[in-house]
């Protein structure tokens, strides 16, 4: 991964985190001088003799360490669950140990996103829940800021904590157009940050 590539790390169980995934990817896509890398994580079992294939039938491959220790920012999500990250996603930072010890993560912008079925999902819960490693990995949050006007006035998903979308009990609902431009906010806003910092220390 080049030092101008954003990584967007997420778990997604029945397709609606990968889809806001894809939103913020173009974003990030939309800023000059900088790409996205789209990882997810592998499912956990709780069966403990159970293996998971390194590589997964369909969609983005499994991240693996280093992804994160090059890329030039971070944007994880997940669904909600419990008002909690997934298992998974939780799985994958708790094994980040080695990057923590060298700091390669220091002063990177990072951001967050998740989706839930209903409206008081816990939906904040979920995005403050993946911000407390991100601390701790000394990055820098980044959020949605209210010159996106659209945070004052959507009916759907999306908070200044990050970017969000209501799934609805079947989890069917489609995107709305609050929620995408939300989300391409999100990813443009933590893709400019980086391009910045990088030519900062240039």
């Amino acid at each position: 991964m080049s030092s101008s590539e954003i990584l967007i790390l997420f778990d997604s169980k029945h397709g609606s985190t990968a889809e806001l995934a894809n939103y913020i990817n173009r974003g990030v896509e939309s800023v000059s001088g900088i790409q996205a890398r789209v990882r997810t994580v592998a499912p956990v079992s709780t069966v403990i003799e159970s293996s998971q294939d390194s590589i997964p039938d369909q969609g983005p491959l499994y991240a693996t360490l280093d992804d994160l220790k090059q890329c030039a920012g971070l944007i994880i999500g997940s669904p909600a669950y419990f008002g909690n990250m997934s298992a998974s996603l939780k799985y994958f930072i708790d094994s980040t140990t080695p990057i923590w010890l060298s700091g390669e993560l220091i002063n990177k912008p990072a951001a967050v996103f998740t989706s839930s079925s209903s409206y008081h999902g816990g939906q904040e819960s979920v995005l403050l829940s993946m911000m407390q490693p991100l601390l701790h990995h000394g990055m820098l949050l980044v959020g949605i800021p209210y010159s996106e006007t659209t945070l004052n006035t959507t009916s759907t998903g999306g908070t200044p904590y990050g970017a969000s979308h209501i799934t609805g009990a079947n989890h069917d609902m489609p995107i709305s157009e609050d929620e995408k431009i939300l989300a391409k906010a999100l990813g443009k806003r933590v893709a400019e940050i980086a391009l910045k910092l990088n030519t900062d220390n240039d």
